[in-house]
């Protein structure tokens, strides 16, 4: 061997063992022996109930992201950092504060089910309820109020393992069906003594315009074909001065921007005429566009995360404390959401075999002002969106609003009349029109593990997950609706109490054994109240029940308890770190089905064979495996859906009255069952330098439990039954590369693909299953023969040709048909890939994240291209001429040189192309077939990008208290380079869950935020 002059130190590497340096000196000979690195040849990976697993014995498909990709961008939700990562999870995040984020791993398959994925943080189940109303997240209004999951603290968790199949899943039971996100916290440092980490940073939000209305500044306020007057077409002709003279004044109580145009030599009264505070008083200004669109109102968005973790390691355990707090003010005025997080855990060898461990996390979260969603006056996007003036002007109305803390609208009934007609002034519904809540969570641990010998460990748990919340809504006295106060308080209590053995010996050399034997008991208790007040409030702007104006009805309550039994057990035959088999059951006995039914079964098998244990030490090839499983898991039906119960109701003068649930339950439901198996394969090359995994799985969920629709007569609207069969399967692939990597610089290239196909392949007694009904004519089904998560609506009428039909109105015809599929929810294939540059103590990352196909319904649009708010309503039409102006005939029939109007594409009924001109606002708007306003909801994003800096350890250690010091900037959501959702981000929705997936209403931009952070080790 030749060894270049200079240098000084031989390295020996190479796959499985250890890298060994030896200096050169003067020898001529140097004997090395690498021993075997078990890190490499045994990654581990922690499996269902906290079992680790090495990477050859890993039978199923399972994929982790590090606790630094987790907290480096500084998310309010840390579930949205496995958005891009992970192959076969879908994340849609929304742009709520403190928002809701949907996490489906390999499609929907409980039909009337959240579909959502478990979340297990060290062992223990974690709820990630969200809470929502039913009618927030079908869109008409409400808040909403987060998942659950979020309150963990992204700053303590050191890993997350997703596990995707069955096979992976079902030692948890029923309610792993969907998946599980297995949560690893951060434990004592390895270095002995204490540790001081202190994290802090800042980050701002700046409004993505992409992402909102671009306003036509060219008409304002009125309808189109609306007069209004005789004197001045298009506005009102009013004495307001009483000189006996009608004035031009505003069409103040209408809400669209189909008017006028705009011309600043025309003087007019608006709103602000008759605001006493505004300098306008008493006089008309210029014919002109708001000097500040809705835009504006938005503000720049500011947070801070600090935390601090103090660590101690001895030969017999570990401890650590760790406090955070993270701070967030939201896009809109008066919004925070504020969140403390305080946790300890410890372990300690109390004697020889026998270690105990605890872990406690207590987690306050405080909000005021969550935004208001869907189609509602709580929410400000329903006006600027849908029903807007674009001649008023938004500072203004927030003048306006400070100098009086009145309700001054811009849209009063009349000006002499100011009380509001549809919509109040928007910094009104900010500050007076609020909600606040408050969530205090413990979720903790006490464990025991007493080693019995070298092959055998006993493992005893009892943990607990509970929170109490309340929520508080406010609709001030002045508002345009009836005034209230709502109250909400909630409880959730689970406690889950585990025993296990588990057994891990080689038989001989060749052959290892494990096994898990073991059972489960869980105590689930859910409760809420929910009372409004009746009739208004009596005395404004105090906020009680006791200050209903009518007697308070029956507050609405629920109390349901659930109780699991769950018995386990599984094993793995391991031959030569070659051929491992695995074979897994699980019983559970629920509460919440018939005693015929109650106890259910699913068992698993899986195998896997490292065939390149059977080659020679190759650098080209380095890693093969392949793998296959079979699986089956239940999904156990909600409390109180077996026998019919009473509901009492008010009562009648002193007679108390109850009736019946207008659901019917049935005494006979059985769980809902998942059949899956899969088939993968990984492989690395190059000295792990390359590598990929490609799986491909298919599942069936049958026995589906489904609310079907009944006959009144029966006394009932719906009945729980048992039917149904949808299926998923698809590719996953995962694929790492390093195409430069040397001692001072290396490129990692991470990325993933996911096609999953879903589909409703029975209903049993029905053809179609409806999930939600949505304003604007659609909704979401599961159909039999068709995808999971059809928009159905009424459609266009098509030729043989597959040409759209305008009827003699030369607007498109609709078939009338609300079952016309008219839009799909999945996508056809997801994906991201990350790039991550390293040059010494230098780090630049960036994540492009990737969704291909699927549709949305966008309210907004249907609305607002009717009321002409959106700059695609104002343009040039083919003559030339401004596509508003009045439609104008010749005598021979033809359309004037000047005219106005738009030719919509398509056919008349006989075939010949569409000639006929119609009003913009009627060719786009909402008096169109439904399908129209389905979008492609498709994107290409910069999701995350992150430059680090770590202090070089020389400088470092002149300060000697200090053992490092991390500098870093981040940003995420900075770009869309591809969207064909106008106007929003086709991500944007409304909460987690099935009910709210392809429809948006009142959608809130997107932020795009950067910021950074400081870690200082001591």
């Amino acid at each position: 061997m030749n060894v270049p002059e200079g240098s000084n130190t031989l390295v020996f590497r190479f796959v499985g063992y250890q890298t060994i340096e030896r200096p050169i000196g003067n020898a001529t000979t140097v004997n090395v022996s690498l021993g075997t690195d078990t890190r490499q040849l045994g990654e581990v990976v922690v499996t269902a109930l906290g079992i680790e697993r090495t990477r050859n014995e890993l039978p199923y498909a399972a994929q982790s992201v590090g606790g630094e990709e987790v907290a480096q961008t500084r998310q309010q939700n840390f579930t949205n950092a496995l958005s891009g990562r992970v192959a076969g999870v879908q994340v849609t995040q929304n742009n709520n504060l403190g928002g809701s984020t949907n996490v489906i791993i390999r499609g929907n398959k409980s039909i009337g089910g959240a579909n959502q994925a478990l979340f297990v943080v060290d062992g223990v189940p974690l709820d990630n309820s969200t809470n929502n109303t039913g009618n927030q997240q079908t869109g008409r209004g409400g808040y909403d109020y987060g998942n659950a999951a979020a309150d963990i603290n992204p700053d303590d968790i050191e890993s997350m393992t997703i596990l995707r199949g069955a096979a992976a899943t079902a030692l948890y039971g029923s309610r792993a069906a969907n998946g599980v996100v297995m949560i690893t916290t951060k434990r004592g440092s390895k270095r002995q003594g204490i540790g001081v980490t202190i994290n802090s940073g800042a980050n701002w939000g700046f409004l993505d315009k992409s992402t909102y209305t671009r306003y036509q500044k060219e008409y304002g306020r009125g309808y189109p074909g609306a007069v209004y007057s005789d004197e001045y077409p298009g506005f009102y002709a009013n004495d307001v001065d009483g000189d006996g003279t009608p004035e031009r004044v505003v069409v103040l109580n209408e809400d669209g921007s189909a008017g006028p145009r705009f011309d600043p030599n025309l003087l007019v009264w608006n709103w602000d005429s008759f605001d006493r505070t505004s300098p306008n008083f008493g006089r008309p200004t210029p014919w002109v566009p708001g000097a500040n669109d809705p835009t504006t109102f938005f503000e720049t968005t500011y947070g801070t995360s600090h935390n601090i973790a103090i660590d101690g390691t001895s030969d017999k355990g570990f401890f650590k404390v760790n406090y955070g707090r993270n701070s967030n003010d939201g896009m809109l005025p008066n919004s925070n959401v504020t969140k403390n997080f305080i946790s300890f855990s410890t372990s300690y060898d109390l004697v020889d075999r026998l270690t105990a461990t605890t872990s406690i996390n207590f987690t306050e979260t405080d909000g005021i002002g969550r935004y208001g969603t869907g189609y509602s006056g709580l929410n400000p996007n329903q006006g600027f969106r849908q029903w807007w003036g674009t001649d008023v002007d938004l500072k203004e109305q927030e003048r306006a609003y400070l100098d009086t803390r009145e309700n001054v609208t811009w849209n009063p009934r009349a000006w002499n009349d100011p009380r509001p007609m549809f919509f109040d002034n928007p910094y009104w519904t900010r500050y007076e029109n609020f909600n606040t809540d408050n969530r205090r969570r413990a979720l903790g641990y006490v464990r025991l593990d007493y080693k019995l010998t070298d092959w055998l460990n006993i493992m005893g748990r009892a943990s607990l997950d509970t929170y109490d919340e309340i929520r508080e809504e406010r609709y001030a006295v002045g508002s345009v609706g009836v005034s209230s106060y709502t109250r909400h308080n909630g409880r959730f209590s689970e406690a889950n109490y585990d025993l296990m053995a588990n057994i891990d010996r080689d038989f001989t050399e060749d052959l290892n054994f494990k096994a898990t034997i073991g059972t489960n008991i869980r105590d689930t208790k859910r409760s809420f109240i929910r009372s409004t007040t009746n009739g208004g409030l009596v005395v404004p702007r105090l906020y009680s029940l006791s200050n209903s104006r009518n007697p308070l009805g029956p507050p609405v309550e629920q109390d349901t308890r659930l109780r699991v039994n769950g018995y386990f057990a599984s094993a793995t035959l391991g031959y030569r770190d070659l051929a491992f088999i695995d074979v897994a059951s699980r019983v559970d006995q629920s509460s919440s089905l018939p005693p015929a039914n109650r106890d259910y079964f699913y068992p698993s098998i899986s195998g896997s064979f490292v065939f390149s244990e059977l080659l020679e030490p190759n650098f080209w090839f380095t890693y093969g495996k392949i793998r296959a499983n079979y699986a089956e898991v239940g999904n156990m039906a909600e409390p109180l859906s077996v026998f019919d119960v009473y509901n009492l109701i008010a009562p009648f003068g002193s007679t108390s009255l109850a009736s019946v649930n207008s659901t019917r339950n049935n005494p006979d439901l059985k769980p809902e069952r998942t059949k899956s198996w899969e088939i993968g394969a990984e492989f690395t090359f190059m000295d792990a330098r390359a590598g990929f995994d490609v799986t491909y799985y298919n599942a069936s969920s049958v026995d589906q439990i489904l609310n079907v629709p009944l006959s009144r007569a029966t006394g009932y609207n719906a009945q729980w039954i048992n039917a149904g069969e949808v299926v998923n399967k698809g590719f996953e692939v995962s694929a790492f590369g390093s195409p430069i990597k040397t001692d001072d610089f290396s490129w990692t290239i991470n990325a993933n693909w996911t096609r999953n196909r879903s589909m409703v392949e029975d209903l049993g007694p029905i053809q179609n299953y409806q999930i939600a009904a949505f304003q604007g004519g659609v909704s979401l089904n599961a159909a039999e023969g068709e995808p999971f998560g059809i928009i159905r609506g009424a459609g266009f009428v098509y030729n043989d040709q597959g040409q759209r039909v305008v009827g003699a109105n030369g607007l498109y015809l609709s078939n009338r048909n609300a079952n016309t599929n008219i839009g799909d929810i999945n996508p056809d294939w997801v994906g991201g890939v990350s790039n991550t540059f390293r040059y010494k103590g230098v780090s630049l990352g960036f994540l492009i994240d990737v969704k291909q196909g699927g549709s949305v319904f966008s309210l907004d649009q249907a609305y607002g291209q009717y009321t002409g708010i959106p700059d695609n309503t104002s343009f040039t039409n083919d003559l030339g001429n401004p596509v508003r102006n009045p439609i104008v005939r010749n005598a021979d029939g033809s359309y004037a040189e000047n005219s106005g109007g738009m030719i919509l594409p398509g056919v008349k009924e006989d075939g010949t192309p569409n000639d006929t001109r119609v009003e913009v606002f009627y060719a786009m708007g909402y008096n169109n077939p439904p399908e129209m306003h389905v979008y492609d909801a498709s994107y290409v994003k910069l999701r995350e990008a992150t430059l680090g800096f770590a202090l070089p350890e020389s400088l470092v250690s002149r300060f000697k208290v200090f053992q490092g010091i991390d500098l870093s900037i981040y940003g995420r959501n900075l770009y869309i380079f591809h969207k064909n959702t106008p106007y929003s981000d086709p991500e944007e929705g409304l909460s987690a869950g099935t009910q709210s997936l392809g429809y948006q209403s009142g959608a809130y931009p997107t932020m795009r935020n950067v910021g950074f952070n400081v870690r200082a080790r001591f």
